[in-house]
């Protein structure tokens, strides 16, 4: 199902567009999803509605087989991509948690904005963007996913999650999709 509409107040949330992440591999160009999501960003500015830009910067304590990328960042690692031209008014999240609402101001914030719907980007698919839209959901957001302005440095984990996880917590919807919405007023 393609994304039918926003509400009047909707935010963006982008998931860990940043120096570190951003250097890793990816299933698709890395280029691609920083511009779709830069766009998306702009737009939701244009018409003064919250833009949430999340980085990582330490992961959760507990076992798991796959161990962790690092424990320390070298400089720079966290710093947002410049693409997305952070402003003033963006609501800054750093997480140390694979969602974006574990152990922060997210929930809260968007409440206080008056938010009732979110519009989730970012990297990785099946881990912070998938993380923080199941959080979303439980805390009773309506979730669109920009599906083109995300990806996952595994190609069968990011089509899982758009094409059996996804449609379970919200709607699918290309970054065009969502600008055409935009423009159309329908937030």
């Amino acid at each position: 199902m393609a994304v039918t509409t926003l509400d009047p107040k909707t935010a963006l949330i982008v998931i860990d567009l940043q120096k570190g992440i951003v250097s890793l591999p990816c299933a698709h160009p890395i280029g691609d999803v920083i511009q779709r999501a830069g766009a998306l960003a702009d737009a939701f500015r244009g018409r003064a509605l919250p833009v949430v830009l999340v980085n990582v910067a330490g992961a959760p304590s507990g076992r798991t087989e796959q161990a962790p990328r690092a424990r320390e960042f070298p400089a720079g690692w966290t710093d947002l991509v410049p693409e997305l031209k952070r402003q003033r008014e963006d609501h800054i999240v750093t997480k140390r948690t694979v969602g974006a609402f574990v152990n922060t101001d997210l929930e809260a914030w968007l409440k206080g904005e008056g938010v009732t719907q979110v519009v989730i980007a970012g990297v990785s698919t099946c881990m912070g963007v998938e993380a923080t839209a199941r959080h979303a959901r439980d805390l009773g957001f309506n979730v669109t996913l920009a599906i083109d302005a995300m990806t996952d440095m595994n190609l069968d984990a990011h089509t899982n999650s758009i094409a059996h996880i996804f449609p379970r917590l919200g709607e699918n919807g290309t970054t065009q999709d969502i600008l055409d919405l935009l423009a159309k007023g329908s937030a």
